[in-house]
């Protein structure tokens, strides 16, 4: 207890520790003050000078007047940039950088590159369409199609193995997760369409075609009947529909407009007249009839 009691009433423990205190404080300020900015050229920045659509000689030495360096990261064919010209850079044209910072280049080449397309057939889609990017490709048109796992590839276009053009399309038929069960078609008759619909869809089946039909009697959108290709139905299959119409009466227009007549002075026929016109008409196939009679 004597001893610990002497070093902590020795000056020189105090001295020493204010040396060390001092001393470390002077090196931080130092450090970051001076060294570190020295070191990352802290507030200090250049913007990016837009070498896309230059040639490959004009943008180093631009990049070299900037004080960049400057690295080809990937050559590619691109139809409306001559040969040799810089197609794309990152950073990007306008961005603030450090000095010396290296910019990477995309060269226009003449020569199409060309790449193998992998097989991606059973893979699901999102892997599928990365293997594809990957590879230089494109995913063109994705065709649904029933089959039992959903979002799998069934078949794409260009086959595996085959070598084209860096940048081809390649499309891509998936699975929808149905066509793994039989099923029954539901009771649509009499069903409104937006019904019908929703009845095929938890039955795990699509609408095929539509065809409208005028009914009198029968409100329109109402399913008529249906019908399908084959009696037994997997799920995906497509089952056709009659529906209802509106009926558009045409009674007026097969009797023929009355063209005789008193009119109005507002221009509409008399009632009267009418009448009188249509008890002329019956009489007169009256007496045709009568006489078709005597002449028989």
């Amino acid at each position: 207890m004597n001893y610990l009691k002497k070093i902590l009433t020795n000056k020189f423990l105090y001295i020493a520790l204010s040396i060390v205190v001092f001393f470390g404080a002077t090196s931080l300020y130092v450090l970051d003050r001076w060294i570190m900015p020295a070191y990352t050229n802290y507030n200090e920045g250049i913007t990016v000078p837009d070498v896309t659509k230059l040639s490959l000689v004009e943008a180093q030495e631009l990049l070299d007047q900037y004080g960049f360096r400057h690295e080809i990261h990937d050559r590619r064919a691109h139809s409306a940039y001559p040969a040799d010209y810089i197609i794309d850079q990152n950073p990007s044209a306008r961005q603030i950088v450090k000095p010396n910072r290296k910019i990477y280049l995309t060269v226009n080449t003449v020569e199409r590159q060309t790449v193998v397309v992998p097989d991606v057939v059973n893979m699901s889609l999102r892997n599928a369409t990365i293997q594809i990017e990957n590879n230089g490709l494109q995913v063109g048109t994705i065709s649904m199609e029933s089959a039992r796992f959903r979002n799998t590839v069934l078949r794409q276009t260009i086959a595996s193995g085959d070598t084209v053009e860096q940048g081809t399309v390649v499309d891509l038929t998936v699975s929808d997760g149905l066509g793994g069960e039989i099923v029954d078609i539901p009771e649509l008759e009499g069903l409104l369409l937006p019904e019908a619909q929703q009845e095929l869809l938890a039955a795990g089946l699509r609408i095929g075609e539509v065809r409208f039909q005028p009914e009198r009697d029968v409100s329109p959108n109402t399913v008529l009947s249906y019908s399908a290709e084959r009696s037994e139905l997997r799920e995906g299959d497509s089952v056709n529909l009659i529906v209802s119409e509106r009926f558009d009466a045409q009674e007026a227009d097969e009797a023929g407009a009355v063209v005789n007549g008193d009119e109005d002075e507002n221009g509409l026929q008399d009632i009267d007249s009418i009448d009188e016109a249509e008890d002329d008409n019956e009489g007169s196939d009256s007496i045709n009839q009568n006489s078709d009679n005597n002449d028989e």
